[in-house]
């Protein structure tokens, strides 16, 4: 039976979309409608979409990465405030503290001191480069540059060379070994194994040898008092000198108007004298060698003493006002009081002095005798240091560079003719000067009220103790004033100050009314080593 036309249309068009398209999608998990009559027209027009909008897509194969060195976090989706919240609340453990001590600060400048050296003897070798400015003279260039071979191997600066760059005759960049006297084989080689050329070091020989050099540790000091004494009344005053340490290691200590004295052998305790309710302890000293003592008093009695026999041996009139300091020289006692004069007064004569010194415009405070050289060196609240020769009534100098009081005075056992002294709350330096020349020598700003000094008798070192604000004892090394340590523990104004007669423990005082004893400085070898020269039993074998 013949089909009619639009049968037939139908037949090409479905012929058409099979050879033109894909075959259509099916569902996953439906199965594939079923048309008796014809294409189901669902599927034809599912067919003619996915022909229309589908593009092909390239191979995965042949898709080309691009790679680049920058990295863009992407934001987008994150919560930043809750990250935050949720990060765990366990504070971090803190760095660890390096130690700033004196100890590591002496290290420090050790090992620094070493590296220049080193750097020093490294770059230059024996030859060290000066900074001296090239002379432009054209004239006498040639003339300086003959000179100079030794330090400055720069070609002399000429008209030719001024205006412009030359090329120099030598090659700059030749390097030779040293010529050394070492075996050489037939061909020339350095068959010494010695030679630094077969060294594996990055330094020299020189340098290794000094790095490899046995080196002085630093002195390491107790910061802690090995014993602290009470020291009920004692005064808090500037001007005051109460506390001194005799040759036969005993201390002396003024207390109101008691002098007490501390066996520092047996740990007993004595009181020397009371003055009564009408006076009191302005000053204690001891003589160089000996049992005697010599008090001054508020009222300007100038009193020596027994210490053996706790008696009083003499009493010495002259002054008007409190006796602040006193300093022995020998036979020789010298007092300075508030009333501004100064006596010398030799305690084998009748005589209640032999020389009035008039010098200072304000209270004589610091008094120290130079044994050695004879010259005596007197501070006062004039903001003056005075050094006087012998038993002269004229200072051999007087120095004015000070600014406060000048209580802290000390000659150095070490070099005649050096005197160091310290000013109060306004000046808080300590200067040096060489009284053989009548110039200063150095000062260093302390930072504090300069209390008292002391020469170290077994090193050359110096100590120094201070007021407001720290209250601090300071060993320093002479003549760098570097410092070894600082010493801290009282409470007041560090006053008082003395030292032991074999130069290993100092004790100070303050006006907290405690004294504390010191270990600062090691023994005297020097000593040790007479000692055992002079000790017949030592020889016996």
């Amino acid at each position: 039976m013949p089909r009619s036309a639009g049968a037939m249309r139908g037949t090409e068009f479905e012929n058409r979309v099979r050879h033109t398209t894909t075959k259509p999608k099916t569902p996953i998990g439906s199965p594939p409608a079923k048309s008796a009559n014809g294409p189901d027209p669902n599927a034809l027009k599912q067919a003619l979409e996915d022909a229309v909008v589908a593009t092909p897509t390239p191979s995965p194969s042949r898709k080309r990465q691009r790679y680049n060195d920058r990295f863009i976090p992407k934001r987008e989706g994150t919560d930043i405030q809750s990250g935050f919240s949720l990060l765990p609340s366990t504070p971090t453990k803190p760095p660890k503290r390096i130690p700033q001590g004196e100890l590591h600060f002496q290290k420090n400048e050790q090992a620094n001191n070493t590296f220049k050296h080193l750097l020093r003897s490294e770059l230059f070798h024996d030859q060290i480069p000066r900074a001296d400015p090239p002379s432009f003279n054209t004239r006498n260039s040639a003339s300086v540059a003959r000179e100079n071979t030794g330090r400055s191997h720069t070609p002399p600066i000429t008209a030719t060379n001024t205006n412009a760059p030359s090329t120099p005759s030598k090659n700059l960049f030749t390097y030779m070994s040293p010529k050394t006297g070492t075996p050489k084989t037939r061909n020339g080689t350095n068959m010494d194994t010695r030679s630094e050329i077969y060294s594996l070091s990055p330094v020299r020989f020189d340098s290794q040898r000094m790095l490899l050099s046995p080196r002085k540790q630093p002195r390491a000091v107790s910061k802690v008092p090995y014993k602290v004494l009470d020291a009920p009344e004692l005064a808090d005053d500037f001007y005051l000198n109460l506390v001194d340490w005799g040759s036969t290691n005993i201390l002396g200590v003024g207390l109101g108007s008691c002098v007490y004295m501390w066996n520092s052998n047996s740990g007993k305790v004595t009181k020397l004298c009371d003055l009564g309710t009408e006076d009191s302890v302005t000053s204690v000293s001891w003589i160089q060698r000996g049992s005697h003592v010599a008090i001054g008093t508020n009222k300007g009695y100038v009193q020596i003493w027994d210490a053996r026999e706790c008696r009083r041996l003499r009493t010495m009139t002259g002054h008007t006002a409190r006796v602040g300091a006193l300093a022995w020289n020998d036979h020789i006692l010298t007092s300075g009081s508030r009333d501004r004069a100064i006596y010398h007064r030799d305690v084998r004569a009748p005589d209640q002095h032999i020389a009035k010194l008039s010098g200072h415009k304000q209270e004589v405070c610091g008094l120290k005798w130079n044994c050695e050289d004879g010259q005596l060196a007197s501070g006062g609240n004039d903001n003056k240091l005075m050094v006087w020769d012998k038993l002269s009534e004229q200072p051999l100098y007087k120095f004015s560079e000070h600014t406060a009081a000048v209580k802290a005075i000390a000659w150095s056992p070490h070099q005649h003719g050096t005197l160091a002294s310290g000013g109060g709350t306004a000046d808080k330096t300590i200067k040096f000067w060489n009284t053989l020349t009548g110039q200063p020598i150095n000062e260093i700003d302390t930072g504090s009220q300069v209390c008292n000094l002391a020469w170290s008798k077994n090193s050359n070192e110096i100590v120094s103790t201070h007021g407001f604000s720290e209250n601090q004892i300071v060993v320093w090394k002479y003549p760098s004033m570097s410092q070894v340590v600082t010493l801290t523990g009282h409470t007041y104004r560090v006053l008082y100050l003395a030292m032991s007669p074999d130069g290993q423990v100092i004790v100070t005082g303050a006006g907290d009314e405690t004294l504390r004893f010191w270990n600062c400085f090691a023994k005297n070898k020097n000593e040790a080593r007479i000692s055992v020269a002079f000790d017949p039993l030592s020889q016996i074998r």
